[in-house]
C-alpha cells in the first residue's frame, strides 16, 4: 500500500494506485518546450510550497544531466505526464533544461559511423 510521502502509491497486484492524469492534474500539455531528448538538471532551488511526490521523485533524479525519456522510464509515467511534471519544476526554477543539439545538414547513412555507434552501445551493456 502507500509508502513514504515522496514515493508513488503502488500495489503489488494492481500497480500504480494514482492514475497518471491525476499526477498532472488533468493537464496534457507542458508549459515548457520539452523533447524526449531534452536534458534536465536540478538548479538547487527548492520549490516554494508542496508540488507532490512525483515532483520530488523527478527532482531527485535531476542531480546530474538526465533526459526526459530517462526520467519517464525511471518513474514509470507516460512521457506526456513526465513533461508536465518537469514543466512545473521549470516554472518554479527547480530545474533547468537544455534542448537536444540538432546537426545542421542532411542526416548521414555512413555505415562506419552507424557500426561504431552500435559497437559502443554493445560495450555499455
Amino acid at each position: 500500500m502507500p509508502g513514504a510521502p515522496d514515493e508513488p502509491w503502488l500495489d503489488d497486484d494492481a500497480g500504480r494506485l494514482v492514475r497518471p492524469y491525476t499526477v498532472s492534474e488533468g493537464r496534457t500539455r507542458p508549459s515548457a518546450a520539452l523533447d524526449l531528448l531534452t536534458l534536465v538538471l536540478a538548479t538547487g532551488v527548492r520549490p516554494n510550497g508542496y508540488l507532490g511526490p512525483e515532483h520530488s521523485q523527478v527532482l531527485g533524479l535531476c542531480e546530474g544531466p538526465v533526459s526526459v525519456a530517462e526520467i519517464a522510464a525511471t518513474v514509470h509515467l507516460p512521457a506526456t505526464v513526465t513533461k508536465v511534471v518537469l514543466s512545473d519544476l521549470v516554472d518554479c526554477g527547480a530545474v533547468t533544461t537544455r534542448g537536444p543539439v540538432h546537426l545542421r545538414g542532411p542526416a548521414t547513412n555512413d555505415r562506419e559511423l552507424l557500426e561504431a555507434v552500435l559497437d559502443g552501445l554493445r560495450r555499455r551493456l
